[in-house]
C-alpha cells in the first residue's frame, strides 16, 4: 500500500519548464515501463526525426520508447537543430528548443530524470553562472543540492543571451538540466577602436559519415567534444600536417583532421 501511495504521489508530481510564461506538465511513468520523451520548439510544427526516422512534428510525444541514448533532429523552414538524448526507465526527458538559422543563435534545454538527489546542470558555452531561486550557486557543470519542489534556475555568461527554466524537483530523483545558450548580438555602434582583420576561416568538405568530429586533442585516439557538418565554416587558429585547430560557432575549441577542411580564401 505504501508504494502505491508513493508512485500516485509520483504521478501528481509534474516537472516544466518556464519559457515566455508557458508551462509544461511532465507525468512520470511506472517503474519498469517504457521510457519517454516530449518535444517542444519554437516556431512549433518542426519536423521531428528519431535515429533518421521522420515520427512526427513539434509538440511531440512519445512515452513507448526504450531506455537509450538517441539522435533527436528537428527541422523548420531556414532552421534545425541536431543532438544526442538520453532516455531513463520510466522517466520522460524533456526536449525544448528555440530554433535559429544560425546554430549560434539557437537555444534549449534538456531535462531529465534519475535516481537520486540534487540537479546536476552543465551548459554549453561552459563556466555560466548558475542562479537558483535568486541565488548565484557557482558556474556550469555544477552539482547541487536542493530540496524537492520547484526551482527557478538562470544560467547567464558574458556576451550569451540569459536562460530561465522552472522545474519542479521530485523527492528521490536527481534532476539533469542541460542547456545551451545563445550568442548575444553585439552593438558595433559602440566600438571605438578601429576594425581587426577577419581570422582565417576553413570550410568542412564532404566525409564518409557526413559529418566531421572534432577531438580535444590532435589524435584519433582523443576524445570527441563536438560534430560539425559538411559545409561548416569554422575559424581557423592553428595550421599543421594532419590536424587543424579550429573554433566552432558556440566558441568550443578542438582539432579537426586537416584533409577534411579547405581553408578559405579571405
Amino acid at each position: 500500500m505504501k508504494k502505491v501511495v508513493l508512485w500516485a504521489l509520483f504521478l501528481l508530481s509534474v516537472l516544466f519548464l518556464s519559457l515566455r510564461l508557458s508551462t509544461i506538465p511532465v507525468k512520470f511513468l511506472n517503474p519498469g515501463q517504457k521510457s519517454g520523451i516530449k518535444i517542444l520548439s519554437i516556431p512549433e510544427g518542426a519536423e521531428v526525426a528519431i535515429d533518421g526516422v521522420v515520427v512526427g512534428k513539434t509538440p511531440f510525444e512519445n512515452s513507448a520508447l526504450e531506455s537509450t541514448e538517441l539522435t533527436l533532429n528537428l527541422s523548420a523552414p531556414s532552421a534545425s537543430w541536431s543532438g544526442r538524448v538520453l532516455l531513463n526507465k520510466g522517466t520522460v526527458t524533456i526536449v525544448n528548443r528555440e530554433l535559429s538559422s544560425d546554430e549560434a543563435s539557437s537555444s534549449g534545454e534538456i531535462l531529465t530524470l534519475n535516481e537520486g538527489s540534487g540537479a546536476n546542470i552543465i551548459s554549453n558555452p561552459q563556466d555560466a553562472d548558475v542562479e537558483i531561486d535568486g541565488k548565484i550557486v557557482g558556474k556550469t557543470p555544477i552539482h547541487v543540492s536542493i530540496q524537492s519542489g520547484e526551482h527557478l534556475f538562470v544560467l547567464s555568461r558574458l556576451g550569451f543571451l540569459k536562460r530561465s527554466v522552472k522545474a519542479v524537483a521530485p523527492s528521490g530523483y536527481n534532476l539533469g538540466l542541460k542547456v545551451d545558450l545563445a550568442i548575444s548580438e553585439i552593438d558595433l555602434s559602440n566600438l571605438t577602436t578601429a576594425p581587426v582583420t577577419a581570422s582565417p576561416r576553413v570550410k568542412v568538405l564532404q566525409t564518409p559519415t557526413g559529418f566531421l568530429r572534432v577531438r580535444d586533442k590532435p589524435s584519433l585516439n582523443s576524445s570527441e567534444v563536438a560534430r560539425v557538418s559538411s559545409g561548416d565554416e569554422l575559424i581557423l587558429l592553428e595550421e599543421a600536417v594532419s590536424w587543424n585547430k579550429v573554433r566552432l560557432s558556440d566558441g568550443k575549441e578542438g582539432y579537426v583532421a586537416s584533409n577534411y577542411v579547405q581553408k578559405i580564401n579571405q
